[in-house]
């Protein structure tokens, strides 16, 4: 029985951020974000230019009140005059009509948190509820029934729903304004960990919360004849950052607001926990269709980023901006110390891009399961070793410490072979 593996990604309406082009059909896009102080406009630019090079696409900077928006043209201008000019988000959140809008004059894309940006508070209803609902998991259904009652009792009336919709649209209409006169996208990015008082009380601490925050501020944004958009809904819980996206999807393209969608898992702390905690909900979304463009947020120098993102779209089959090494575990059948090969044939080939190349412990299985590779190094008795170009065999009976000598010699008669430092940078953005 033949199994299909194939996916077909969601199809989305195209989002413009400067040069970069997401959704669509074009490849999913890697961002990050830099930790500068926004003020600190040299520190910023260079944080800027490495990103950029190390292969973020999309670069933010956070822009917390009106003197950091104004910044964000000296930045903007350093940046196109030191490299060149860098696809640009300015990050915005509280209150934010008036700094969005300065952003707008110099950035390419402005992000809103629906849940901080405007809103009118009308007391602390929000704190109770909110911490009901934290974590549900093990309540009685005395316990549900309670929450239940506390937000009846806590429930916005019909007029006053509308007296804040109406608000929001008063202070969102000025950015949309900003954001078609000069041409800039904008994300809506839904936070679960910052969703408004009125929400949270209507819907609770849920995903479907986090998807409703976002559609008012999506219609809001058609019904005002703007339509240059993308989406985020990240939480620190993988399972609630899955289910909001998969809900987030199917809503607005039911209602044909089929816009692209960036994930990441927010808050995922530093080291490889985060590393898996970030892939584990980005590659579930992304092998089902459902992803535009990616950050893998981490607590660390945002250059180590940059890899973990293109790792997940090389492995997912998206991106192919590396060398794929396919390696067997190793047994008892494995003709040589293959930790040891593998890193040799690694450090000489990793400066290559878009190679599958299989690193084999014996020939038993070795030409079965690197039959997708590109080349194959397997091992074979009496020290030696047999080179594939795909499943046939090239050379044999190569002494093991010619080994890694020999690929190379046969990747420059393939014509594949780019000598180190000769190459275009690893993931630059293309």
């Amino acid at each position: 029985m033949n199994l299909d593996v194939t996916y077909e990604r969601r199809k989305t309406k195209p989002c413009r951020i400067g040069a970069v082009t997401m959704g669509n059909g074009h490849p999913v896009v890697v961002q990050s974000m830099i930790t500068e102080e926004t003020r600190n406009v040299d520190a910023c630019v260079e944080q800027i230019i490495a990103l950029h090079q190390a292969g973020s696409e999309i670069v933010r900077v956070t822009t917390p009140t009106l003197g950091e928006a104004q910044c964000l043209e000296e930045i903007k201008a350093k940046t196109r005059e030191q490299y060149m000019d860098v696809p640009m988000t300015a990050d915005v959140h509280h209150q934010g009509t008036k700094i969005a809008v300065e952003a707008a004059k110099y950035v390419d894309e402005i992000r809103v948190n629906p849940g901080l940006f405007v809103f009118k508070r009308h007391g602390s209803r929000g704190d109770e509820i909110g911490a009901e609902d934290a974590d549900m998991r093990g309540r009685t259904e005395e316990d549900l029934t309670s929450v239940e009652a506390l937000r009846s009792q806590l429930a916005y009336g019909e007029k006053e729903w509308q007296d804040e919709l109406d608000a929001i649209e008063e202070d969102f209409v000025p950015v949309i304004e900003a954001c078609k006169k000069f041409d800039r996208a904008m994300r809506v990015g839904v936070n679960h960990g910052s969703l408004s008082e009125r929400i949270l009380i209507t819907y609770g601490d849920t995903p479907r919360g986090m998807v409703e925050s976002a559609l008012e501020y999506l219609r809001l944004c058609e019904k005002h004849g703007y339509y240059n958009l993308n989406i985020s809904a990240k939480a620190s819980r993988v399972p609630v950052m899955i289910a909001a996206n998969r809900m987030m999807a199917m809503r607005i393209d039911a209602e044909r607001m089929n816009y692209p969608l960036h994930l990441g898992v927010t808050e995922a702390g530093d080291g490889q926990y985060a590393r898996i905690k970030s892939t584990a909900g980005i590659a579930t979304l992304l092998s089902e269709g459902i992803g535009d463009t990616i950050r893998v947020s981490l607590s660390e120098d945002p250059i180590h980023e940059i890899p973990a993102c293109y790792e997940i779209l090389q492995a997912l089959g998206l991106r192919k901006t590396q060398v794929e090494y396919i390696a067997c575990p190793s047994c008892g059948r494995t003709k040589f110390d293959l930790p040891t090969v593998l890193n040799k044939v690694r450090d000489a080939t990793r400066h290559l891009k878009g190679l599958d190349i299989a690193v084999m412990g014996c020939i038993v299985n070795g030409p079965g399961e690197m039959a997708d590779a590109d080349y194959g190094y397997v091992g074979a008795a009496g020290g030696k070793i047999t080179l594939y170009r795909k499943r046939d065999v090239v050379k044999n009976g190569i002494p093991q410490e010619h080994g890694v000598e020999e690929l190379i010699q046969l990747l420059k008669e393939d014509g594949v072979w780019v000598e180190p430092g000769q190459e275009a940078a690893l993931n630059a953005p293309r």
